[in-house]
Parts: C-alpha cells; sequence; structure tokens
C-alpha cells in the first residue's frame, strides 16, 4: 500500500490505474463492495487499484464543528483500504484551492493528468466541482475524449437498505454494536496510545488508561462495557468513559478505560477497545464521592453484562457473509461520498 499526499507528490509510475473518490468513512461492507468492484476491473487491465480521498473531508471544510463526527481516523482508514484490495490511496488536502476548481480543471488535473485513470467507478449521482456541473455524465463525456471509462458503484443493501456511514453512526450513537458490526464487517473500535493524565482515577481506587481522542472521530460518548484488546495480545474486559469527563473537566475528549483484575503498567502503549454495551450517558456528578458510588455501579452492570455475554462477544456479532449485492445504482452513491 502506498499514501500520496497531495497531487504534488504524484510520480509518472502512479499514472495508469482503475480508481474511485469518496471519503470511505468507516471503510462499511457498502465500501468494500466497491473496492470488490474495483479489484474486478483491475484484474482484467492489470492495473493498480487508487482510491482518491480528501482531508478534511468536504462536509468537515464546509460545516466545521457541525459536521458528522467520523467513524475512523485517516490512519485506520487507510489500514481498512489496503486490508480490501487499494494499492494507493491519494489524500487530497481539501481548500480554498481544491474546492474552487471547476469540474472540468478537477477531471483534468487529478483524473487526466494526476492518474491517468483508465477506469473511474462512481455513483451515478455523484456531483463535484465548484460550479456542481461536474457528475456521472460530464465523466463518461470526458472520459470518451480522453480515454478512460466510467462505471457506476453497484448498490450494497442490507436487510433491504443501503448501507451507509449515517446508519452506521445512528447504530453506535443508540448503542446497537452488534448491528453496527454487520454494517461494518467488524467490531466497531476505537483506538490511541495511553498517556499520563492526572492519574484521578487511582486517588478513587479506580486507576484508568487514558487514550487521548479527536473530536472529529467522536462518534461515542458515554459510559461502555468494554473489551480492550492489549499489544500482546490480551483481551480484557472492563468499563470506559468515552467523552469530555465533566466532573473533573477535559480540554479534549478522552477515552478512559478501567480494565477489570488489571493494574500494569500501560503507558506508552497503544490500545483497540471494543464498546460492546452502552450503561450510561456522561452525566457532571456534584464532587468525586458521588462519582466514584456511580463508577461502582457502572462496573457492577459491565461485569453482569460480561457474566451473561456469549464467549465469543463482540466478534460473533459480524458476519462477514455478502448479502444483496446489486447492479441497480438507484441507491448507489460515489464510495457513500454524501456522509461517507
Amino acid at each position: 500500500m502506498q499514501v500520496i499526499r497531495g497531487l504534488h507528490n504524484l510520480r509518472e509510475e502512479h499514472r495508469g490505474c482503475v480508481a474511485t473518490i469518496g471519503n470511505f468513512d468507516g471503510v462499511h461492507r457498502g465500501h468494500q463492495a466497491i473496492l470488490d468492484q474495483l479489484r474486478e476491473r483491475a484484474r482484467t487491465l492489470g492495473l493498480p487499484v487508487t482510491v482518491v480521498v480528501f482531508e478534511p473531508q468536504p462536509r468537515e471544510f464546509f460545516a466545521g464543528a457541525q459536521a458528522p463526527p467520523r467513524l475512523s481516523r485517516l490512519r485506520d482508514k487507510v489500514e481498512r483500504l489496503a486490508a480490501h484490495g487499494a494499492d494507493r490511496v491519494l489524500c487530497l488536502p481539501f481548500n480554498d484551492t481544491l474546492r474552487s476548481l471547476t469540474a472540468r480543471a478537477f477531471i483534468e488535473r487529478v483524473m487526466v493528468e494526476g492518474l491517468g485513470v483508465r477506469h473511474l467507478v462512481v455513483g451515478d449521482d455523484f456531483r463535484f466541482g465548484c460550479d456542481r456541473r461536474g457528475d456521472f455524465a460530464l465523466l463518461e463525456t470526458v472520459g470518451r475524449e480522453r480515454g478512460f471509462e466510467v462505471e457506476h458503484t453497484r448498490s450494497f443493501l442490507l436487510d433491504g437498505e443501503r448501507v451507509s456511514s449515517t446508519r452506521v453512526r445512528t447504530l453506535l450513537a443508540c448503542g446497537n454494536f452488534a448491528q453496527a458490526a454487520r454494517l461494518l464487517g467488524r467490531p466497531y473500535r476505537l483506538a490511541g496510545r495511553v498517556v499520563r493524565d492526572r492519574q484521578l482515577g487511582r486517588t478513587i481506587g479506580v486507576p484508568t488508561a487514558n487514550l487521548p481522542q479527536s473530536a472529529r472521530t467522536l462518534a461515542l460518548q458515554g459510559v461502555y462495557a468494554v473489551i480492550a484488546e492489549l499489544p500482546d495480545g490480551r483481551r480484557l474486559a472492563g468499563v470506559a468513559n468515552v467523552g469530555w469527563r465533566p466532573t473533573v473537566g477535559s480540554q479534549r475528549p478522552v477515552l478512559e478505560v478501567h480494565l477489570f483484575d488489571f493494574d500494569d503498567d500501560l503507558y506508552g502503549q497503544t490500545l483497540r477497545v471494543l464498546p460492546c454495551a452502552k450503561l450510561r450517558g456522561e452525566v457532571k456528578f456534584d464532587g468525586l464521592t458521588a462519582l466514584k458510588a456511580q463508577i461502582g455501579d457502572d462496573q457492577a452492570r459491565a461485569r453482569g453484562f460480561f457474566a451473561t455475554a456469549d464467549d465469543s462477544l463482540p466478534l460473533a456479532s459480524a458476519p462477514l457473509a455478502r448479502e444483496a449485492v446489486t447492479s441497480d445504482s438507484s441507491a448507489g452513491q460515489p464510495a457513500d461520498h454524501d456522509d461517507g
């Protein structure tokens, strides 16, 4: 996998590819179906698969803090794209220069001059360019002129509905992690490196591993029963708070994890944390005494959850079989570009 940041880093060896464009937030099963489609064409043409993404995502650029939270960081997105067959990711900075390009200028600079695209896969309702005149029909027209083919994405339906990043966000917000895993094709994970904080947890007898998070990727907020994956492969149950810690205050969101029956030093290590059940929302308590009492209740509820849960949870909640992939593009989007 090769990550290319910006058009200025494209070289002659990057020209000639099968490509798609979109946000690919979460790299869910709809995105995975698009990557399957790209790989099929890439094998036929003997070309690499290139995915074009934007940083920040266009909606984040225009809406700022009002944009919906991401399902994954750029690093995680790239890893998932590679796992599902992308050979290259071209990450374009979405800024005033890029957004001011007309649709034809975007096609010429990115698709033709930059990547030398031979085959492009996008949704037939894809719109782009500062004039919003860029659409599937224009891509087909320019493709005939400049020597590349354009194919619409196949719809991916699950339970009769199109899989989208918006659906995944809604399920996560509701605490429906099993269904979110079905849409993602894997359990939803949070990750981060453990840092030293104020160590308030130790003062009330509840040591925690603190993993700073970005507000941009805060798709969850509240208290959860979790399983943490340690770098050495161990998987431990615990309870975690995700958010701003209103009782003690925080300058940025934090994933604060207490692992049951565990007291090793985790500073500097990277943890992956799988939420399994939502226990409650974030609440501001009157002081540390009230907070400690609530934490005790949270721990009891989390232990009760794991005592009755399937031993294979949460991995068993992510079936990978394909369902309802169709060639009907009426519900299709370019890599879920509206919200994904």
